[in-house]
């Protein structure tokens, strides 16, 4: 299966997700990392420093990253829906041959995170076009997830939780390469403390170590309830 999974900015993947991106990847899926933006500008960072932590973190994770960025329309702080944006989504869901796809919640407190969202929902519809120049084949991905981004301050209320057991610190390990952010920065330097505890709270809640969460519009479906916790 190809994963897709979209960042407005290089780290969101890895704060939300990064368990389940090693989970997927040990399963043998292949997961492409999405960046929209270069994240910057930020208070300890460069577009430099910020290409060599997410190239960095995807060694870590195990798994390819790309970017979309300002050439085609992406611009932190300044992410907009528009045909242009959700066409380049669309691209690379096509040329990529993108099965399922994961990105964040609508309900978020960064504009840059919904309107990522509207874009990457838009995108799906556009992929499946035909009589377009949109690169590559027509194809519609059969699952669209949405994760939780660290920016808006509630309990998020899941669909599911993915045990992430095993593979937690590797998730540390990712978002810890991202030294301008949460080393440098010091006001940044407890994310890593709450999401080691959601991470913990999460599993307790499905009887493991750590998990993560997850929702979706769409009704997953179940063939059988041998692997269901």
């Amino acid at each position: 299966m190809n994963v897709l999974v979209v960042g407005p900015h290089p780290d969101d993947q890895e704060l939300a997700m990064g368990g389940t991106i090693l989970r997927l990847a040990a399963e043998g899926h292949r997961v492409l990392l999405l960046d929209l933006t270069d994240g910057e500008p930020t208070p300890h960072g460069s577009p430099e420093i910020r290409a060599r932590e997410s190239a960095k973190a995807a060694e870590i994770l195990g798994v390819e990253r790309m970017m979309l960025g300002r050439e085609h329309g992406f611009v932190n702080r300044q992410v907009a829906h528009s045909i242009a944006c959700r066409h380049a989504v669309a691209g690379v869901i096509r040329t990529r041959e993108i099965d399922w796809i994961f990105c964040p919640h609508p309900e978020d407190a960064h504009p840059d995170h919904r309107a990522a969202t509207r874009i990457v929902e838009d995108a799906r519809f556009d992929a499946k076009l035909t009589k377009t120049d949109i690169p590559g084949e027509p194809r519609h991905p059969s699952r669209l997830v949405h994760y939780y981004a660290t920016h808006l301050k509630t309990i998020p209320d899941p669909s599911f939780l993915v045990d992430t057991t095993g593979f937690h610190d590797r998730k540390r390990e990712a978002i810890l390469a991202y030294e301008s952010q949460f080393t440098v920065n010091e006001r940044n330097r407890s994310v890593i403390e709450w999401l080691d505890a959601q991470a913990c709270f999460l599993g307790s809640r499905i009887g493991v170590e750590t998990a993560e969460p997850f929702s979706v519009i769409e009704p997953l479906g179940v063939s059988g309830f041998r692997d269901l916790i």
